[in-house]
């Protein structure tokens, strides 16, 4: 018996093939939906809270910096809400995000973990600086106003700066690597699903091409009036009106076509009507296609809607225009006020700047009474704080380096105020003996100042070193308050400590006396007094402090050199130590070598 290829069993066929296709095709879809799936839980559960925490944790460490700068530059009792709110930091707010790190640091890779456990040690390192160094020395309204206590704090202090730039740097990188996780999974979704719609689509094309086959085998009488139909419906979907039209026919086709027709031929009014009012002209005509017509019905609201936008808007514009008009002469004015308040403060402190370079010794005078010396002079902003003083006296030379409480405009108005005292000191005396001008400076610079009277006053004197020399018997006098003197000998550096009070401070206790230290300096010998400018500069590959040791070792170093050598070699390596970062203070050598 012959198998006949029927219709049925063609059709049977065709649909076999497609349920097939259509079964492949939910298999791969939940396949990749699951893959989906896991990656988007890594996103939303991993990696995402764990981007939202470590931010959690960076506006933290931001306001644990604010509020300790507060802690120690404001002095409030110990009951202060700045200070609360930072133990409550410390002690409650920390250990929570620290808490939900750890909890997502165990689906992290090696290195991310590695480095968290590195930044939250460095944090923890911090934040017993802030306890130990800062939040326990100034806890009392008196500890503030100990300039002992108020010192030791200053140097752990601004090392925190330096911890808080390594760390924030460390914990930008680890968010930038958590969102580059969150990225990579998202994009690997992605990728997954544009596989899928691939599949997707050319199982579509098989499907709608064993059914063309079908459709052509079985029915075909109405396969192509269908297809012009479908043609005509596909573009209508994009927008696009059909220009031809389907011709009448006595059947079910035929009555579709007239109705399609009508349709074009409503839809072609409405997009004129639509064109009419989009370009406002509000006044055109349209009739809708029934009175059961939303869509025409809405257009006319939408004209009328319009008409009455445009009038609102047109008066909203006018308006709009004069505040703008307003506002941007409003701001030219204050912009041509504040540059010349600019330009007159910055004419007033370049005028200070000539003021107080009249003080300070002349070059001629410099190379006359110190002729193998150097000054190496170096002020952070226009006027400084620090200046170097010189003269003679009884067949002695007499020169200091002075450090005066701040720098710029606070700190010249104080080198002023010294520079005058010590000169009085010196021209109204027969004093040559540094112990006793320092006893007598120091006087005169408390009275000046009203230092005393009040435990509540700033603290505003000046750091020194004071020398004389008689260059006959080679005999060298020194006092200091905290700045010492270096001696360099045969390769050997030789330090004389100065007194640990400043100049101009009582504080209501008894007044100390400074004491005068003698030193026989031989042929060969380097002289050297400074500020503490260089020593606290900030540079080199890790953003540290340049360091005292440093400074004696690169001082044991130019020792050797010809005087002018060692001002150009000193200057030179602080610029380099410095690279990019500002200068923090003002600097000051004073280099002096025995022929």
């Amino acid at each position: 018996m012959k198998l006949r290829f029927t219709i049925g069993k063609k059709i049977g066929l065709g649909f076999g093939v497609i349920l097939f296709l259509f079964i492949l095709a939910s298999l791969l879809t939940n396949i990749t939906l699951n893959d989906s799936r896991k990656k988007t839980v890594q996103v939303t559960e991993i990696y995402n809270p764990s981007v939202a925490t470590l931010k959690e944790l960076d506006n933290l460490l931001n306001r644990s910096k604010l509020l300790i700068t507060k802690w120690y530059y404001v002095q409030t009792g110990d009951d202060a809400i700045d200070k609360k709110a930072l133990r409550t930091l410390l002690k409650e707010e920390y250990p929570q995000v620290k808490e939900k790190l750890k909890s997502y640091s165990v689906n992290w890779n090696k290195d991310e973990q590695e480095s968290i456990d590195a930044i939250l040690s460095l944090i923890e390192q911090m934040f017993h600086s802030y306890q130990e160094d800062v939040m326990t020395k100034l806890n009392t309204f008196d500890s503030y106003n100990d300039s002992n206590v108020k010192f030791e704090a200053l140097l752990p202090f601004e090392d925190l700066n330096v911890k808080f730039k390594i760390i924030n740097e460390n914990l930008s990188t680890l968010i930038d690597k958590q969102n580059s996780n969150a990225s990579s999974n998202s994009n690997e979704m992605l990728q997954s699903f544009n596989v899928l719609q691939k599949i997707v689509v050319w199982l579509g094309i098989i499907l709608v091409f064993g059914g063309i086959l079908i459709a052509v085998f079985t029915i075909r009488s109405i396969v192509r009036p269908i297809q012009q139909l479908k043609k005509m419906l596909l573009m209508m979907g994009r927008g696009v009106l059909p220009t031809e039209f389907i011709k009448d026919r006595n059947d079910e086709i035929g009555e579709m076509s007239l109705a399609l027709n009508d349709l074009i031929d409503g839809m072609g009014r409405t997009t004129q009507f639509a064109k009419q009012v989009g370009s406002g002209n509000f006044d055109s005509h349209y009739r809708p296609l029934s009175k059961d017509d939303t869509l025409g019905a809405a257009l006319l609201k939408m004209r009328e809607d319009l008409r009455e936008n445009e009038r609102v808007l047109e008066a909203k514009v006018i308006e709009r225009t004069e505040q703008v008009v307003r506002q941007k002469e409003e701001i030219e004015t204050k912009n041509e006020e504040l540059e010349v308040l600019y330009k007159h403060v910055t004419d007033s402190i370049k005028y200070a700047k000539r003021i107080q370079e009249a003080i300070l010794p002349p070059e001629s005078l410099v190379k006359r009474i110190l002729p193998n010396a150097f000054v190496l002079y170096k002020p952070k902003d226009i006027v400084s704080g620090d200046f170097y003083w010189m003269d003679e006296k009884n067949n002695k030379t007499m020169f200091a380096a002075v450090d005066c409480t701040g720098h710029g405009v606070p700190g010249a108005f104080m080198s002023i105020v010294g520079y005058n005292i010590l000169k009085h000191v010196v021209t109204n005396s027969d004093l040559t003996t540094p112990a006793l001008i320092l006893d007598n400076l120091n006087v005169g610079v408390s009275e000046t100042l009203h230092h005393g009277q009040q435990e509540s006053q700033a603290k505003d004197g000046m750091d020194i070193s004071f020398c004389t020399i008689d260059f006959k018997t080679l005999e060298l006098q020194f006092a200091g308050a905290y700045n010492p003197l270096y001696v360099i000998r045969d390769g050997n550096l030789i330090q004389t400590k100065a007194d640990k009070f400043p100049i101009g401070l009582f504080l209501g206790e008894e007044k100390k006396k400074f004491t005068n230290h003698t030193i026989q300096l031989q042929k060969g010998d380097s002289v050297f007094i400074f500020s503490d400018g260089y020593a606290d500069q900030f540079g080199g590959p890790n953003g540290k402090k340049f360091m005292a040791n440093h400074f004696r070792d690169l001082l044991l170093e130019v020792s050797a050199y010809p005087i002018e050598k060692q001002k150009n070699v000193l200057n030179k390596t602080i610029e380099e130590w410095r690279g990019p970062l500002d200068q923090v203070d003002d600097i000051l050598v004073i280099g002096l070598k025995i022929d």
